[in-house]
């Protein structure tokens, strides 16, 4: 068991550990050619008005080289941007300053940094750190499972298209078990700067790898938290991590061999559980030649949210100002940890998805955790999240 339950953690630096294969300078590499494009593009009027102020501030913060600037690029950023063309630069800029500075100074405008959509809230792995051990929710009688149909989903694209730089294709479930998931991956494809993907790759095969890899998905994050097989499969229950294996491996085969030239990055990560037994390097060794990152991400009692003993932590959860959650029939939540909805913000078959990140019920929570009030809220009290 994690000895960290308690211990907050900032979403904006959620990595506990992270290592990237990219070149060592990629950072300096980057920052350089950002401010570089700024530049040209401010001399050049290329810019739009609503996006020239930040673009300013992001301009400033790099070009004043230190740590504490407000804005920074660290190597998750460089290894993003070494993705994208030249045009796509100041875009990206704009919607991770809004991902990254809003939060921390608690700014809202039209629509979320980030959006989350659910393909499927059910999952077939019963992991011991996630919500899906909970039996009153992962039962289909509850009411909680199911999967997203295409025409809810492109609903939801169509709105958000030109207003959202990234979303993440993944909340509650196994995003892979979704039948409609080629035909999503499909639809988005162009439409945003980034797009990440989130499967514990027991589902892989060679027709889903062929999917992925030629739709506009950006980032695969493939789900493990141990490079041995007892460990593996006491956190990932239902799981086999020579089958996992395998599957990774089949992916970097074929993305090696028939997509050379594809922008994606490729990511293995774990849940920091428990930290007597689980460490980096073991993971590094296994998985390094296999994927382009490695990295664990901190634990946040997940598995007992609504039963968890309030803890101490007053600061607000940056998640609010940060991102918003789609379900898979279109419910809206403003964090996945709230697995059961209880903070439900409404639907977007009744609301616009700006409507439901502005609304009187979202604005109403971020001013209790403003006011150092979420331990009145649940699962808020109980959550580590700031």
């Amino acid at each position: 068991m994690s000895s960290d339950t308690t211990l907050p953690y900032d979403q904006d630096h959620s990595f506990d550990k992270f290592v990237s294969y990219s070149d060592k300078n990629i950072k300096n590499i980057q920052k350089t050619r950002a401010i570089n494009i700024i530049n040209s593009s401010i001399k050049n009027k290329k810019i739009q008005e609503k996006k020239l102020k930040i673009i300013n501030m992001v301009y400033d913060s790099l070009n004043n080289n230190s740590e504490l600037s407000t804005f920074n690029i660290s190597s998750y950023e460089a290894d993003e941007m070494q993705l994208l063309e030249n045009n796509q630069i100041v875009d990206y800029l704009y919607h991770r300053y809004r991902y990254m500075v809003y939060p921390r100074e608690k700014i809202i405008d039209n629509y979320p940094p980030v959006l989350q959509i659910e393909p499927a809230s059910v999952c077939n792995f019963r992991c011991v750190f996630c919500y899906q051990i909970d039996e009153t929710f992962n039962k289909k009688k509850s009411g909680f499972m199911g999967t997203m149909t295409f025409d809810l989903f492109k609903q939801i694209i169509d709105q958000i298209e030109g207003e959202i730089g990234f979303i993440t294709m993944a909340s509650r479930g196994e995003p892979l078990l979704a039948k409609d998931l080629p035909k999503m991956l499909d639809y988005i494809n162009g439409k945003f700067l980034t797009v990440k993907i989130n499967t514990n790759a027991s589902m892989l095969n060679e027709k889903m790898i062929h999917n992925i890899l030629s739709s506009g998905v950006n980032t695969v994050v493939f789900s493990a938290d141990a490079a041995e097989e007892n460990l593996y499969s006491r956190l990932r229950v239902n799981g086999s991590l020579n089958k996992t294996l395998k599957n990774i491996e089949l992916f970097s085969k074929i993305k090696g061999k028939q997509y050379s030239d594809t922008k994606l990055i490729t990511r293995v990560s774990g849940v920091m559980y428990d930290r007597k037994n689980q460490d980096l390097d073991s993971m590094v060794q296994l998985w390094g030649s296999l994927v382009d990152q490695v990295s664990f991400v901190n634990y946040c009692p997940w598995e007992n949210i609504y039963k968890a003993e309030p803890n101490n932590i007053k600061e607000p959860c940056s998640d609010l100002w940060r991102r918003m959650f789609v379900w898979f029939d279109g419910s809206m939540n403003p964090c996945d940890s709230d697995y059961k909805s209880i903070l439900s913000l409404g639907s977007i078959e009744n609301n616009t998805i700006s409507e439901l990140w502005c609304s009187e019920a979202f604005d109403s929570l971020r001013k209790k955790h403003l006011s150092k009030d979420r331990l009145s809220v649940n699962p808020c009290n109980g959550c580590t999240v700031v």
